[in-house]
């Protein structure tokens, strides 16, 4: 069934409102999200880095400058890819990773002040022991 043309137009509104509103949703809804556009970056910047390796094997036999400007936009592509690839995995549940973040820090901390205890706990004994 089709919808008439102010049921249209009262659509186009509500989209708007949202997409005003909440542009994440509409981006999630829209199936564009930016853990593709990370992705993306992410592969484009290792393309980049074996470029600038090619730059920098080549300018040794050509020109000296070709092998510093290789090895510039190796670094740079390295750099791109590293913060790319961070968010690929963030960009989707970002509050969640970051809670799971800080509690799986906080177990560690608790973890490896256990491990520490422990450690203390055997020190005493065997002192304690050998005197």
């Amino acid at each position: 069934m089709a919808l008439s043309d102010e049921e249209q137009r009262l659509l186009e509104q509500m989209e708007a409102a949202l997409a005003a509103e909440d542009p994440k949703l509409v981006n999630a809804l829209r199936g564009t999200s930016a853990r593709r556009v990370h992705r993306r970056r992410a592969a484009l910047a290792g393309i980049g880095f074996f470029v600038g390796l090619g730059l920098l094997i080549a300018g040794i036999s050509i020109n000296p400058f070709l092998s510093v400007l290789g090895f510039v936009i190796m670094v740079a592509a390295a750099v791109t890819a590293i913060y790319s690839w961070q968010h690929v995995g963030g960009s989707a549940d970002a509050g969640n990773g970051r809670d799971r973040a800080k509690s799986s820090q906080g177990s560690r901390a608790q973890d490896g002040q256990g491990f520490m205890d422990k450690m203390e706990e055997r020190w005493r004994r065997r002192r304690d022991e050998g005197l």
